[in-house]
Parts: structure tokens; C-alpha cells; sequence
């Protein structure tokens, strides 16, 4: 018997039921797609226009900003006197906020460095053609591989004694946890959060972290970077 190709030829552009396609170009075909161009709109003036629009709108409001409360400038600097705490600008606060509880290279390259790396390798670790969530299988080894890995990080931030780490860690650990039991008679909520992908999960957690080490190395370290009540 005649052995079956592996592949198959002919027109088919769904990509589920045909993940692998071969195309033939002779003189007579181009390789276009074919079907009907959605609706478009010129750069010019419609994108541009409301670019403008949006431009000017920030700056009236940084003008009004700016009129309201005055800039916090310090006196001039003086070599012979550091100020206690010496903080960074608010955006390296969360890095800062880090090496208190970690050493400098772990805390100034390396996490800050698999961060990076995290946030460009997951997108393309799983190709989900179907765009499922994540709990949308109810795996159960997906569950429990998931709850070791949070353990697991729970436990080393708790070795370093990082709380600032682990609140927004737990924040977002739970819901992520509870949303694998939920059902599809569940509350409008828990349906949104069962229906979200790992990347969404991942993104979620370091903009929580990275809000509440800014948060806290701006309003709540005083001298000695010890914590401190803003209000007091």
C-alpha cells in the first residue's frame, strides 16, 4: 500500500485544523491573502489629530499641577552632609526598597535581570492558538505545580524576610489559587479571573510588587531606611 503523505496540500486557512501548511508560488499565483481589508482610517488627520489633543490635555494638566504644589527641591547639595535616608528618585525606589532585604547583585542584577528575561520569554513559552485561560483545562498537576511554585517563593522571600514582596505576593497568589474551583455559574468576578492567561497573571503580580516598593520606599522609610508612619 501506498504510503500516506504527511502533509497535504490544498486551500485552507484555518490555522487549528491545519497548523501546517505548504504553498505553491508559480508565475501564475502571488502569495497574498485574500479576503475583505477592514475598515481603516488615514494617520492623517485622524491619528494625529487626537495625538494633539491628548499632548495638550497633559500639558494643562502638569501646568496645573505645577501651580498647585511646588516642586520637592532640596537646598543645594552638600558633600559634607548626606541626607539620612539618601533615597533614589521614585522610580529606583523599588530597587532600593530590594537591596534592604537582599544583596546588591542579587538585588540590582539579577532579580531586576530574570524580570526582564521573565516578562520576554513567557509570551513565547506556550503558542495558544485558542487564547484559552489558563484554568480553562481544571488541570489538576496544573494546580498543584502552581501551588509549589508559590510555596516555593513564599518560603525564600520569608528566608530574607522580604514582607514588602510577599503582601502583593499573596494579594494576587490567592485570587489565582481560587479562581481554578471557580465554576461557570460563578459571580461576574471570579468568571473574569478564571478567563485570564498566564502572562495576564505574571504582568498582574510584578506591577503589584514593583507599586508596593515604590509605595513603601517613598512614604513609609525614614533614617536609617527603618519604617516609618507617613503621618506622624
Amino acid at each position: 500500500m501506498e504510503e500516506k503523505a504527511p502533509y497535504t496540500t490544498g486551500i485552507d486557512s484555518d490555522a487549528l485544523r491545519s497548523p501546517r501548511r505548504i504553498v505553491f508560488i508559480t508565475k501564475q499565483t502571488s502569495a497574498k491573502v485574500t479576503g475583505e481589508p477592514p475598515k481603516q482610517l488615514m494617520a492623517f488627520p485622524h491619528l494625529l489629530l487626537r495625538e494633539a489633543m491628548i499632548l495638550q490635555g497633559l500639558t494643562i494638566v502638569l501646568v496645573l499641577v505645577a501651580l498647585v504644589w511646588n516642586a520637592p527641591l532640596e537646598q543645594t547639595a552638600n558633600p559634607l552632609l548626606t541626607p539620612n535616608p539618601a533615597k533614589a528618585p521614585w522610580y529606583f525606589l523599588g530597587l532600593q526598597e530590594l537591596l534592604h532585604y537582599f544583596p546588591p547583585v542579587v538585588a540590582g542584577i539579577l532579580l531586576p535581570g530574570l524580570v526582564v528575561i521573565a516578562l520576554v520569554v513567557v509570551p513565547y513559552f506556550e503558542v495558544n492558538i485558542k487564547g484559552e485561560s489558563f484554568w480553562a483545562l481544571k488541570d489538576r498537576k496544573r494546580l498543584l505545580i502552581s501551588a509549589a511554585v508559590l510555596l516555593s517563593l513564599l518560603i525564600l522571600l520569608s528566608i530574607y524576610e522580604a514582607w514588602t514582596v510577599i503582601l502583593p505576593t499573596v494579594v494576587i497568589a490567592v485570587p489565582f489559587l481560587l479562581a481554578y474551583f471557580s465554576t461557570s455559574e460563578s459571580s461576574s468576578p471570579w468568571k473574569y479571573l478564571r478567563s485570564r492567561p498566564l502572562s495576564w497573571w505574571i504582568m498582574t503580580w510584578f506591577i503589584s510588587v514593583a507599586l508596593t516598593l515604590t509605595v513603601v520606599g517613598t512614604f513609609f522609610r525614614g533614617p536609617g531606611w527603618s519604617w516609618v508612619w507617613p503621618w506622624r
